[in-house]
Order: C-alpha cells, then structure tokens, then sequence
C-alpha cells in the first residue's frame, strides 16, 4: 500500500496535479547570493564570507533571522511562564547519578560536545554549521549531565535559573547591538549606514574588517554566530533544567489545579 501510495502520488506530480513543478535551473535570486557571497571584485555587495548559507541567513536577510530568535526566545519565555513557580527552586531529590564510569565516560565526552560547539560557532562563517546549530550541539552536554549526574549536581556548581536567563538576555542583546552598530557609527559620524550592514555599499562606505589576519572574518557574521550560540544553548538548557525535575517539584505547579486556582 505504501508502495502504491508513492507510485501514485509520484505520477499525479508528473501530470501537474500538485501544481507547477520547480525549475530545474537555479533562480535568479539564488545565483546571486551564490556569486556575490565571497566575491572580492564586488564588495559592494559582497558579505566577505565563504559559508553562503550564514551569509544569507545572517546578511542578505538577517532581519527574518532576527524574528526566528525572538520566536524562539519567546517559546522559552512561555516554558518558564508556565513553571514560573518552580523554575527558580532546586529539586529536592538529590539524585546520586550513575556509576563512576558512566560519569567519567561522560565528562570526557562533553568536553568533546563543547568543543565541537564552540568550532561550530567560531567557523560558522566558513564552513557549514553557525550559532544556532552551534547552540543545539552545546545543549547537548547539559542535557546528558542531567541524565547522568543529576540536576541537582548542576544546580550546586552555578547552572542556575538566574545565570541562564541573565546568559539568554545577555547574548540577545548583543545580537541587537551588533546589528545597529554600524548605523549608529555613521550617525555618530555624521552620515548613512543601513541595520544589519555587514560590508561597505554603494551608499554607504561603512564597514566591518573583512579579514582576521589573512583569514575571512565575515564582519559581523562572527559576532551573529557566537551570541546567538550562547543565546541557544543558555534557553535549551534552562528549558531541560525545568522540564526534567523530580516529579515531587513538578507537581507544585499544579497544586490546586482541581480547585481552579
């Protein structure tokens, strides 16, 4: 049946019943994202980055990226809403964890997590990956902690709610900072510079370094990454801290449920 279903459905697509097929040729639009990305001889349009996906996502179109950050952050506003009354508490289970070698297998391993995050982020605009799958990769080590030491191992070393959410606050604002940094130089000085410029246009000269040393730097492609790496990985990790304690603290926050309120 599965069979007859994907044999179906490919031959109604050959005939145009799902609607126009797609191009076989690369768009317009797209052929020059992929040409101007890393292109040196027009720097007037240029985003001095060889990494065309972060160059899109954070340059081209950086204020579709800014909305899908608020979003996220405000699903993670809505978990702590939810669990307002629990969220700034530690569990009162002291969970033991594990054995000794699942837990030193796994403080070995979460060294490795955080340093492929941390390579994720800083090369972003290199290579494939960037903040937010950067951040997703950090979550990670957390997240196993958790499972292996127990929460409360991570509350008494400073994983706090306070800390995350000051973490998460802190790398948002820099994201806003970043973007209007070289419109507010140009005000500063007395001319024209457009939010989320990265490189030097037509009418505006202002620019971000191009170049670290003799390595592209992608201007303020860098700093997008990293905050928004730390912006991710302090909501995912406050999210876990909430969502997976001990179902005696959890229940608090339904207490007098059956009597509405």
């Amino acid at each position: 049946m599965i069979l007859i279903l994907v044999l179906s459905l490919t031959y109604l697509t050959y005939l145009g019943g799902l609607g126009e097929l797609p191009p076989n040729d690369v768009r317009l639009i797209a052929k020059n994202y992929l040409n101007l990305t890393y292109n040196p001889y027009v720097k007037s349009l240029w985003a001095s980055s060889p990494e065309a996906v972060t160059a899109i996502v954070w340059d081209y179109r950086g204020l579709d990226t800014l909305f899908e950050t608020v979003v996220f952050y405000g699903a993670v506003l809505a978990a702590i809403t939810l669990f307002r009354k629990v969220a700034k508490e530690k569990d009162m289970l002291q969970s033991k964890g594990m054995s000794v070698v699942v837990k030193r297998a796994t403080a070995i391993v979460t060294v490795a997590m955080l340093t492929v995050a941390f390579s994720t982020a800083l090369h972003g605009h290199l290579t494939p990956g960037g903040g937010f799958q950067a951040g997703a990769i950090g979550a990670v080590a957390p997240l196993v902690m958790i499972v292996v030491f127990g929460k409360r191992y991570l509350e008494d070393r400073g994983l706090s709610y306070g800390r995350l959410l000051s973490l998460r606050n802190l790398a948002l604002t820099g994201i806003g900072v970043t973007s209007i940094a070289l419109f507010t130089y140009a005000l500063i000085q007395g001319g024209f510079s457009f939010i989320f410029q990265n490189q030097g246009k037509s009418l505006s000269p202002y620019s971000f370094p191009s170049y670290t040393l003799d390595v592209p730097s992608g201007g303020i492609l860098l700093f997008f990454n990293v905050f928004e790496f730390l912006a991710v990985l302090a909501g995912f990790t406050l999210v876990f801290l909430i969502l997976l304690g001990s179902d005696e603290l959890l229940s608090k926050e339904f207490e007098g449920g059956e009597n509405g309120y």
